[in-house]
């Protein structure tokens, strides 16, 4: 026998024995209905809560109309606690607060007066601080409640009746959208546009065949209170047509130019998105470096509206720095649309045409009680009418009849009797004033009647043609339109907004890039330097701190992989265009905030890549004089920290990296004026952890200074440190086999110092020499001499005292 069959009764208890699993489900599923239908989701007919629903009407009932005084806030939440909604006062406060905000309502409902909180997430004042009353369309939400138009249900003590829904002349829930999270469904429906809805509603009343797309015409996207940019139409198609959908949201930026560098100014943030929240995720974004190239960051907002500035640094490209913020901030959001409503008390996820169309039935039953409920009203004014016109007709005789009655009641018994009038026809004759047996007034009763028969058979004309409901809903919304239409705020571009790579939007141009012995770096265009004759002082390339001068100057495209290698043997990537462009009197930024360096790690030199062929080698020299070869492939996977690109003995350094094609002949020089010629196939490919094997004998305090390829088109400059050089042909120097001592390169006195750099340069190419001091000269590389390898060469550059040449840097012909 079952236990539910057999419930154990005690005295003061009734205990019914009920397996757990039953319980549970019972009890959590009248809990998820609860708040399904009673408290998260809105209705698809007035688009409220409950909760805003409660509000409203209790404000309407307290007679708070846009055009009386505001009252307090606290006043309304008592009422709407005591009668409507027994639920915590905060939560109603803040469903009253939210249908007041411009940053949070499309279209705000409740005209607030003191603090009702702010788009940067600070709360509003207290409620007993803060004054509201209704708003002129909120008014258009309630019309027509009291003509028995929406269904009322008892509240929660059964002491008063509130609506199931409003009459709501507004399409609200497209207006104003919802958000709310139920058990196990969620909704999120985006505010619109007036103007649109009720332009797409009308439509819709015109042409039921119509679809979605054609809605589009009217609604092209959702319309958010705080504007900004949708990017695309594919995802509000989506949404559209099924009910679920995705939408890019976009900040409104432009972007000022302010002396030499550029500031971008943001208007306009996504919906939904905390000011303050955001400008601190920027600040943060700025100090972990994922954001690059601002300088400052405020917010300047005020009354006349929104308006964060940020100042990029100084040669900063602001369509970069834009796409960062896109990509790592909340200047660009996704907002997912689920279209979810309780339709009947049953949540569906609704298409845009189903909500128009739900909104629409919604409105004919209005119009169509509300003009029963006035056709009920004239009729029972014009029983009466026709009564007193009865009277007024057999005025003499009544008198008299009523002079003779014994009473009220045998006076409205003969009255029913000798005239067939009703009895509330014979009441109203008894309680006719004299004042209205004037010729006047009696005329007004008549004319009175008569507008009465005439309203009555317009009245039921409506009722008997569906069609002239439709005309009032059209005519109503036509009356919205011209009330409180307004334009669109939120702008919408076709473009999706697609993953856009940063270098493709980087100008492809030349730049040359310093490299300072303290590991400054910097790019500036190539036209910042003019071509002077040999001999002249130079211009300023870089603005060096006490102690440090240029190391490495060479010229790259913006959209070039520097590799950068350095004296440890490892190898790091870096884009030409993510180094910062500096003046020429600015020293440039540290690289160790562009790059992860280890401790006493310092970048020796650096290569400019455009691709990462498998035929090509890096040939790789040490100051000891070894040397390695390695495929370029194997360094084509950037990795954050860099890679080891070659293992070095102790106490040696990475010197120079060349690109070869594995089948060039090597120079390499060093700072005695020594320099070997031998072919790299002499050298095997290695791999990157490979040491390498011997190049060059140094004899002693020698060091290795640079390394070329020996080409027959070009010749070898040699610069020394004292402002000298000269240029050589190859074929003065003889190939031999790796690892001897080499031959004279160039004469070393004490008038020329060491030797401190090598290059392989054209006739039409033009250099640019870089001293300690930062002092740099452009000099066309024919006005130097080709002299032979024993010889001091010729001076280049005047220096001042102790100042001494440092880098060499080819701008070949094309360039």
């Amino acid at each position: 026998m079952d236990e539910t069959e057999n419930p154990v009764k005690t005295p003061a208890t009734r205990i019914v024995p009920r397996v757990i699993e039953d319980e549970m489900k019972q009890s959590y599923l009248e809990y998820s209905m609860s708040v399904i239908v009673g408290r998260a989701l809105p209705d698809v007919k007035d688009g409220l809560k409950p909760v805003h629903r409660r509000v409203l009407f209790a404000m309407y009932e307290m007679g708070l109309l846009h055009n009386k005084p505001f009252k307090k806030c606290a006043r309304v939440v008592g009422d709407v606690l005591g009668k409507y909604h027994p639920h915590g006062d905060l939560a109603v406060y803040e469903a009253l607060v939210r249908l007041a905000q411009d940053f949070s309502m499309r279209y705000q409902l409740i005209d607030g007066q003191g603090n009702f909180g702010s788009v940067d997430g600070d709360r509003a004042a207290a409620q007993r601080y803060t004054e509201a009353r209704l708003k002129k369309i909120a008014e258009e939400m309630l019309q027509d409640i009291d003509k028995e138009t929406v269904t009322f249900v008892p509240n929660y003590d059964q002491s008063l009746k509130e609506p199931v829904v409003l009459p709501s002349k507004i399409p609200n829930l497209l207006l104003n959208g919802s958000a709310g999270i139920a058990v196990g469904m969620a909704t999120n429906i985006p505010p619109h546009n007036l103007n649109e809805v009720c332009k797409a509603v009308i439509h819709c009343i015109d042409h039921p065949e119509c679809t979605v797309k054609d809605m589009m015409q009217d609604i092209p996207a959702p319309d958010f209170p705080t504007g900004g940019i949708i990017m695309g139409t594919k995802g509000i198609k989506q949404a559209y047509e099924s009910g679920r959908g995705k939408i890019t949201v976009r900040a409104r930026t432009n972007v000022e130019d302010v002396r030499n560098r550029q500031r971008i100014i943001v208007t306009e943030i996504p919906y939904l998105v905390n000011k303050a929240l955001l400008i601190e995720e920027i600040a943060e974004l700025v100090k972990d470096k994922k954001v690059q190239g601002v300088s400052d960051l405020r917010d300047e907002s005020d009354r006349e509206g929104m308006r964060i500035v940020i100042e990029l640094k100084t040669g900063a490209n602001s369509d970069v720095v834009l796409n960062q913020l896109f990509q790592h901030s909340r200047m660009e959001t996704t907002f997912g649309i689920i279209m979810l409503a309780l339709v009947d008390n049953e949540p569906q996820v609704l298409s845009l045409k189903s909500i128009v169309e739900q909104f629409v039935k919604h409105r004919q039953d209005v119009v169509k009680k509300r003009t029963a409920f006035d056709l009920n009203e004239a009729e029972q004014k014009a029983h009466l009418l026709e009564g007193l016109i009865v009277a007024l007709n057999n005025i003499d005789p009544i008198v008299a009849f009523l002079k003779k009655s014994k009473d009220s009641a045998a006076a409205k018994t003969g009255l029913m009797q000798d005239y067939k009038l009703s009895e509330k026809q014979a009441q109203a004759i008894l309680e006719m004033r004299l004042s209205r047996l004037t010729s006047l007034e009696q005329n007004k009763i008549k004319e009175d009647h008569e507008k009465l028969l005439k309203l009555i058979a317009e009245l039921k004309s409506v009722l008997a043609d569906p069609q002239k409901i439709l005309g009032i809903i059209k005519d109503e919304l036509t009356g919205l339109i011209k009330d409180y239409g307004d334009t669109r705020r939120t702008q919408v571009i076709q473009a999706e907004a697609a993953e856009i790579e940063e270098e493709q939007l980087i100008k492809s141009e030349d730049m040359v890039v310093t490299l300072t012995h303290a590991g400054y770096v910097k790019r500036l265009p190539v036209g910042t330097y003019h071509a002077q004759k040999r001999g002249g002082r130079g211009v300023i390339a870089a603005e060096t701190k006490e102690e440090d001068f240029v190391e490495e100057l060479f010229v790259a495209n913006t959209h070039d992989s520097l590799l950068l290698f350095t004296n440890l043997g490892k190898i790091h990537w870096l884009k030409v265009y993510q180094i910062p462009e500096a003046g020429r009197y600015a020293k440039g930024t540290a690289i160790v905030n562009l790059m992860q360096l280890a401790q006493g790690e310092r970048v020796a030199t650096a290569m400019p890549i455009k691709e990462f062929k498998e035929d090509q080698y890096l040939f790789f020299v040490t100051k000891q004089g070894t040397v390695k070869k390695t495929s370029l492939s194997e360094f084509s996977n950037p990795r954050r920290g860099g890679i080891i690109a070659a293992t070095l003995g102790e106490k040696d350094e990475l010197m120079a990296v060349t690109l070869t094609d594995g089948k060039q002949e090597i120079i390499i020089a060093t700072a005695n004026g020594n320099a070997i010629r031998f072919s790299e196939q002499d050298v095997r490919a290695m791999g990157r952890t490979a040491q390498g094997v011997i190049g060059i004998r140094l004899k002693e305090k020698d060091e290795v200074i640079g390394a070329v390829l020996a080409q027959a088109n070009k010749t070898l400059l040699t610069v020394t440190e004292l402002g000298y050089g000269k240029r050589t042909a190859f074929e003065e120097y003889s190939t031999i086999k790796r690892g001897g001592s080499g031959v004279i390169n160039i004469k070393v006195t004490e008038k020329n110092g060491k030797a401190v750099a090598i290059k392989a340069v054209h006739e039409e190419d033009e250099l640019l020499l870089v001293t300690e001091s930062g002092i740099a000269i452009r000099v066309p590389a024919k006005q130097i001499s080709v002299i032979g390898r024993s010889t001091q060469g010729v001076r280049i550059i005047k220096l001042e005292e102790a100042d001494r040449v440092t880098s060499l840097a080819v701008v070949h012909e094309k360039e």
